[in-house]
């Protein structure tokens, strides 16, 4: 059986694409493969990103940033980018989706717990399309 690989890619792979991954990993289990990655990342995770996850017993303070590959695109099945702009290399036949979210860089707890709300729901969407229990 196929699994699904789900890449998230925002600018810094900090903080949204980060806790976007974390999501499906706790979410999906083994039935996705997940990759998350940047088009100009970060030195660091944002801590408070990483707290906000805490928060929901998902543990990311350990990953860090990575940069976008070309590989990353090729090997994924679905691409979910949040604010990279044309940073995100096109690979036909692959599933594209732009999710419009805030960065959560600078912001303070509470704004990024809204932002965290908001990529759980989608995340969790997700994979009610790709794997469902």
């Amino acid at each position: 059986m196929h699994r699904p690989r789900v890449l998230f890619v925002c600018v810094h792979n900090a903080g949204r694409s980060q806790m976007a991954a974390g999501f499906l990993k706790s979410v999906a289990g083994e039935r996705v493969d997940v990759v998350s990655a940047g088009s100009e990342p970060a030195d660091d995770l944002n801590p408070v990103a990483a707290e906000a996850m805490a928060e929901r017993g998902i543990d990311i303070s350990s990953n860090r940033p990575r940069l976008l590959q070309d590989s990353n695109v090729a090997e994924a099945d679905v691409v979910i980018t949040m604010g990279c702009g044309d940073a995100c290399p096109f690979y036909p036949g692959k599933r594209y989706a732009d999710w419009e979210l805030d960065d959560p860089a600078g912001r303070p707890l509470a704004e990024v717990r809204r932002i965290r709300d908001e990529i759980e729901e989608r995340v969790n969407h997700l994979v009610l399309e790709l794997a469902p229990a």
